[in-house]
C-alpha cells in the first residue's frame, strides 16, 4: 500500500458521522504526537464527575471542528466566495491545531503550573514548532490564526462569534453530557454563512438558528461549564497542584512523572521562555503531559503524609467534593473565618493552610459579545444589519456579562 492510499483515512464520529482528511499534510498533523496527545485530554475536564457521559476528548473536538470547517469552505465557495486551495488548506490546519496548546484538565493547569500564558499562546507556540518541522507548510495557517492574513473572514471561521470551534463544542458537549438544551443546528448556520466586505455574515433566514445558538451557549455555560459541582472539583484540583508545587519548592519528596515534577519545580512562565534552553525543555515537558499523569499522581498523593495534599487528593479520587454556594453577592469574610477556625480546631489544619479548603471567587458568563465583534445579518438586497437590531427578541440578557460569586468548603464543616 503506497503512502497516498494509506493516508486516505475515514473517522466515524458519533456526532457528525464519517469524517475524512482532506490532504496528506493534515493527515500527517493528525498523526503527530502533539495532536495525538489530545486523545488523552478530556474536553470537559472534571465534568464527568457530574455528567458521567462527558468523557470525550479534545482530539474528537478538533476533528469535529475540522469537519465543520470543510463544510463552511464548500458553502462559501458555492456562494462564489473565492477561497484558494492553499487558503482552504491553511484555515483547515489552523482549526485543527487551535486547541493543541491545552494542558491536562485545561484551565486547572493554566492557573497553577503555567503562569501568565494562556492555551492560545501555547497553541501558537506549538504551531510554530510544527511549522519548522514541516518545512514552512503551516506559515499561512499561523497568519490566519493570528489574524495577520489579509482576509479577515478566514480568521473569523476559527475565532469569532460563530466560529467552527464553538459550533462543534456546543453540539458535542451537549451530546456527551446529555444536556439537550445545548443542541444547535450546525448545518443550518453553516449553510447560511456568507462573506461581505471581508467579514462573515449570516443570511436573514438563519436569524432563529442564531438566536437558538446564543441561547444554547448561555444555557450550556450555566448548566455544564460553570455547573457549581464542576466548579468545586476544578478548584479543588487547582489547589492540589498548588500544594504539590509548594511542597516541591520547599524540598519535600513528592511522587510525580518526571515531566510533571520538572514543571512543578521550575514552572512554565513568560520569563523562563525568554531563555532559549529553558524554552525547549519546557515545551518538551509540557507536551509529554496529559490527564493520566495528573490522575496517577493524585492517586499516590492521597496517601502522602502532608494532610492538605492527602485530604484534597482523596476527596477528588473518591468524589467527596466540597460544598459550594453560588450567590449574586460576595460572601462575607466572617463566614470564611468561622470555617477556617473549625479546620484548625477539629482537623488540626494550620491556619496558614486553611485557604486550601475554604475559598471563594467569582464566575462570569456572556453568551454574545458584540463589543468584540458583532454578528451581521445580510438581506436579499445586500444590506446588512447588526444581529441585535435584526432579531425580534430582547438580546440584552445574552449580551450582558453576568457575574456570580461562589463560596466553597468541605462538607465536614458546619456553616450556621
Amino acid at each position: 500500500m503506497n503512502s497516498t492510499t494509506n493516508k486516505r483515512k475515514i473517522i466515524n464520529d458519533p456526532v457528525f458521522g464519517f469524517i475524512n482528511f482532506p490532504s496528506e499534510t493534515i493527515f500527517d498533523l493528525v498523526e503527530h504526537p502533539y495532536l495525538q496527545r489530545l486523545r488523552r485530554i478530556k474536553q470537559l475536564g472534571l465534568s464527568s464527575l457530574v455528567f458521567p457521559g462527558a468523557n470525550h476528548t479534545r482530539f474528537e473536538h478538533t476533528i469535529g471542528a475540522l469537519h465543520l470547517m470543510r463544510q463552511a469552505i464548500d458553502v462559501l465557495r458555492e456562494k462564489k466566495v473565492s477561497i484558494s486551495t492553499d487558503e482552504a488548506e491553511a484555515v483547515s490546519i489552523a482549526i485543527l491545531l487551535h486547541d493543541i496548546g491545552h494542558g491536562p484538565f485545561s484551565h486547572a493547569l493554566e492557573s497553577t503550573i503555567v503562569s501568565g500564558i494562556g492555551h492560545e499562546d501555547l497553541s501558537l507556540m506549538l504551531m510554530e514548532e510544527l511549522n519548522r518541522e514541516f518545512g514552512g507548510k503551516l506559515t499561512m495557517a499561523i497568519e490566519i490564526f493570528k489574524d495577520e492574513y489579509p482576509r479577515h473572514f478566514l480568521h473569523q471561521l476559527i475565532s469569532g462569534q460563530l466560529d467552527m470551534d464553538r459550533l462543534d463544542y456546543l453540539r458535542r458537549d451537549s451530546f456527551y453530557s446529555g444536556v439537550v438544551e445545548g443542541m444547535i443546528g450546525c448545518d443550518r448556520i453553516i449553510k447560511m454563512l456568507n462573506v461581505a466586505d471581508d467579514r462573515l455574515v449570516v443570511d436573514k433566514k438563519a436569524i432563529y438558528s442564531v438566536e437558538n445558538f446564543l441561547i444554547a451557549r448561555r444555557l450550556m455555560y450555566w448548566q455544564v461549564y460553570l455547573h457549581k459541582t464542576v466548579l468545586a472539583a476544578e478548584f479543588m484540583l487547582i489547589n492540589i497542584l498548588k500544594r504539590a508545587k509548594e511542597l516541591v519548592s520547599n524540598g519535600n519528596e513528592l511522587y510525580a512523572p518526571p515531566q510533571l515534577l520538572w514543571l512543578l519545580k521550575h514552572g512554565f512562565s513568560k520569563e523562563n521562555l525568554k531563555i532559549n534552553d529553558n524554552k525547549s525543555i519546557m515545551i518538551k515537558n509540557f507536551v509529554a503531559l496529559d490527564d493520566s499523569d495528573i490522575l496517577s499522581s493524585i492517586k499516590v498523593w492521597s496517601t502522602h503524609p502532608d494532610p492538605v495534599l492527602s485530604w484534597l487528593s482523596t476527596a477528588i479520587i473518591n468524589r467527596k467534593l466540597f460544598k459550594i454556594k453560588i450567590s449574586d453577592h460576595q460572601f462575607s469574610e466572617k463566614k470564611a473565618e468561622v470555617l477556617k477556625e473549625q479546620l484548625n480546631t477539629k482537623f488540626n489544619i494550620p491556619k496558614k493552610e486553611t485557604s486550601y479548603f475554604v475559598f471563594q471567587g467569582e464566575i462570569t458568563n456572556s453568551a454574545y459579545e458584540p463589543s468584540s465583534e458583532e454578528i451581521f445579518i445580510i438581506y436579499n438586497n445586500g444590506k446588512r444589519a447588526d444581529f441585535e437590531k435584526a432579531s425580534d427578541i430582547n438580546l440584552s440578557v445574552l449580551s450582558k456579562t453576568v457575574k456570580k460569586h461562589f463560596f466553597c468548603y468541605p462538607k465536614e464543616l458546619t456553616l450556621k
